[in-house]
């Protein structure tokens, strides 16, 4: 878990707007790796048509049969069978061709859609590679170090009150030497932990709800905590130990850093772009101009898992 400066409100907001353009990009969702590069080594040939090794190997990753950037055996099981579902893949679309299928209203809509998912996915592979670099994810690693250090674990007890009233007269007791353990056991709603002294093992404050990590933060190691307020009733809260937990290692780290560069510039560019685009929702008129025809085979309309011809000394 990254623990970002930005409040977990203003994260959200950020994930949600550019989410789906990532998890359209990256093969498995947990890592925005750039996918294998596209070279001119053919796997198959389909009534003279390549279907190329590297269309065989991206597929494979966006499966999440091999982690991204992990070369595939092409003598392998999983290679046989990717290569077996694209080779079939390949002759139902040039069947719909054939027929005249993909000259259709229905399917020219589709098509475009298609087209405009698979260039904002090459955008997004694009600003990975473009901008998150391992300077950037090097610097983000010392910064989440830092402030994962300030988020120790901490062994806490709980009591748990349906009112103010029925908390404070718990809590006057335990100020004047009631037990807060044979309280819990007493007086605590909380089915769950109340034979258990109320305790609720080690936690990390920064991942409980509010205001459970400014009342621990609050609450010195040994004492209880005044009553407060939470979303199922009313608590008097114990810290019990606190101990620090070793920060995650770089590469452990390192997807969800990735991840959250990749978000971070996505919406940069979405915001820059939205504030340029004229958007008009709905209403008549808007889709009065028929689109033009796209071709599966006019090189308009990239298929999605079969690579175009490379050019010569092309690094694609």
């Amino acid at each position: 878990m990254l623990f970002f400066k930005a409040n977990k409100a203003a994260f959200s907001r950020l994930a949600c707007g550019a989410a789906l353009l990532v998890l359209c990009a990256c093969g498995n969702g947990d890592e925005a790796e750039v996918p294998v590069q596209v070279d001119g080594a053919a796997a198959a040939t389909v009534n003279g048509e390549k279907i190329y090794v590297s269309d065989v190997e991206l597929e494979a990753v966006a499966r999440g049969l091999v982690p991204a950037g992990q070369p595939l055996d092409h003598k392998s099981t999983e290679y046989k069978t990717v290569l077996d579902q694209l080779v079939d893949q390949k002759l139902m679309a040039q069947e719909a061709i054939r027929r005249g299928i993909d000259q259709e209203s229905a399917a020219q809509r589709r098509l475009q859609m298609a087209r405009e998912r698979i260039l904002g996915n090459l955008l997004v592979e694009d600003l990975v590679a473009r901008q998150v670099t391992e300077e950037r994810i090097d610097k983000m690693y010392a910064e989440q170090v830092t402030l994962q250090q300030s988020n120790d674990e901490v062994s806490i007890a709980h009591i748990l009150f349906d009112t103010e009233e029925e908390a404070q007269a718990v809590y006057d007791e335990i100020k004047v030497g009631a037990s807060f353990e044979s309280m819990a056991r007493t007086h605590s709603k909380d089915t769950a932990t109340r034979m258990e002294n109320g305790d609720l093992g080690y936690v990390s404050p920064n991942e409980q709800p509010d205001p459970f990590p400014v009342m621990i933060a609050d609450t010195p190691e040994g004492e209880i905590s005044k009553p407060f307020k939470g979303a199922d009733g009313w608590h008097i809260l114990k810290v019990k130990d606190r101990r620090t937990r070793a920060p995650k290692t770089r590469e452990e780290m390192r997807p969800e850093i990735v991840t959250f560069l990749t978000l971070n510039e996505i919406s940069k560019i979405l915001r820059e772009l939205r504030t340029q685009a004229t958007v008009q929702e709905g209403g008549p008129g808007v889709d009065s101009a028929p689109a033009a025809p796209i071709s599966l085979d006019n090189g308009l309309m990239p298929e999605e898992d079969a690579a175009p011809e490379p050019k010569q000394g092309s690094d694609l």
